[in-house]
């Protein structure tokens, strides 16, 4: 048999031996996960499953501990929001989870998770500007400001900064 050959039966097994351990692992349930059950034992079961799908996804993590915590199950939430801080962390991490605690009515625990983000990241202008603004809904008007100047002054002519303000002002809900 020739070198080449011998390439082209490991290339096939290589190929067999790949789909057949892509068949092997279990497909998720799909709609099944909660076609025909209740609304909440549907949503804890769809819940489950995506926090297995989701994996070490911070993002994905983040947004299940947020369901569990708006939704009442506020220590679920909260040890998810917990694993995903014990690991590597990013400033989008803490600002995902301060605008869980904003929603839920936790100014001390989201202005916490807000002032990490910062020092995280402090020349993210787009981030200051957003904190900023939900200073400003929260009443405190002077860390507002400041959060928007700073912006505003790294980059003026960015027109997003100056709809958040406004927004915020106006008593208009931050999009997300």
């Amino acid at each position: 048999m020739t070198t080449k050959s011998v390439g082209a039966v490991a290339l096939v097994f290589l190929g067999l031996g790949a789909g057949i351990g892509y068949a092997a692992k279990p497909m998720p349930p799909g709609i099944a996960v909660i076609e025909g059950r209740p609304a909440r034992e549907a949503a804890l079961a769809a819940l489950a499953e995506a926090e297995t799908l989701a994996g070490k996804g911070s993002w994905e993590l983040i947004a299940i501990g947020r369901a569990y915590y708006l939704s009442g199950d506020r220590p679920r939430g909260q040890a998810i929001f917990d694993r995903v801080l014990a690991g590597k962390q990013s400033s989008s991490d803490w600002q995902r989870i301060a605008q869980v605690y904003a929603d839920a009515g936790e100014k001390d625990k989201a202005t916490d998770c807000y002032e990490h983000m910062l020092a995280l990241d402090p020349k993210d202008d787009s981030g200051q500007a957003e904190v900023g603004a939900w200073f400003l809904r929260s009443g405190d008007r002077a860390r507002g400001e400041e959060l928007i100047a700073k912006a505003m002054q790294r980059r003026p002519k960015e027109p997003w900064h100056y709809i958040v303000a406004a927004e915020a002002l106006l008593g208009v809900p931050p999009s997300r």
